[in-house]
């Protein structure tokens, strides 16, 4: 009898050691809605492909933009192609290479919330990069609609060297001719 009672709790301890194992693996995982909409609004969260380096110092891209509608998912892929030049950069393909980023150290929009709040504002300057999209409502696998809106990629052609100059004569980008 005294067997059967310490075999049976093995196995009582066993099954609550893995249920409780089981329950803290999915609350560490686990993730509120509040932290799922701060990363798909986050600026790490889009994709970008370099088509082809355009002319006069401009990039020909296609990049995606997240939002509830559509024509706030295209402003903001408009938006992302501007903010990928200036702080990710550009990847190679097959028809362009690499471009790295304007302000490649990474506290640069920290170090300037302020300046960057205002460009990236709606309507801000960054609108002044964007020379020509693929405008118009993206259809096919270009518009997909996702939980909580859409997810719309487009092609746009940005003033890469316009920007460039604006971000050093704004003191944000540090001139090629400034030295290492």
């Amino acid at each position: 009898m005294d067997i059967l009672n310490r075999n049976n709790m093995k196995r009582v301890s066993l099954i609550a050691l893995t249920l409780l194992l089981s329950i803290s693996a999915v609350t560490l995982n686990a993730q509120n809605n509040r932290d799922r909409k701060k990363s798909f609004q986050s600026w790490d969260n889009y994709e970008i492909t370099t088509e082809k380096v355009g002319v006069d110092g401009t990039k020909f891209v296609k990049v995606w933009g997240f939002a509830k509608n559509v024509d706030a998912a295209v402003m903001q892929a408009k938006k992302n192609a501007v903010h990928a030049c200036i702080f990710r950069g550009l990847p190679g393909s097959e028809t362009a290479m690499a471009t790295p980023a304007i302000c490649p150290n990474p506290n640069t929009l920290e170090a300037n919330n302020d300046y960057f709040q205002n460009f990236f504002a709606a309507g801000g300057p960054w609108l002044a990069y964007v020379n020509m999209t693929t405008d118009g409502v993206p259809s096919g696998t270009d518009r997909r609609q996702v939980k909580g809106g859409y997810k719309v990629g487009i092609y746009v052609q940005v003033m890469y060297d316009n920007l460039k100059r604006k971000l050093e004569a704004d003191g944000i980008a540090r001139k090629l001719s400034s030295g290492f």
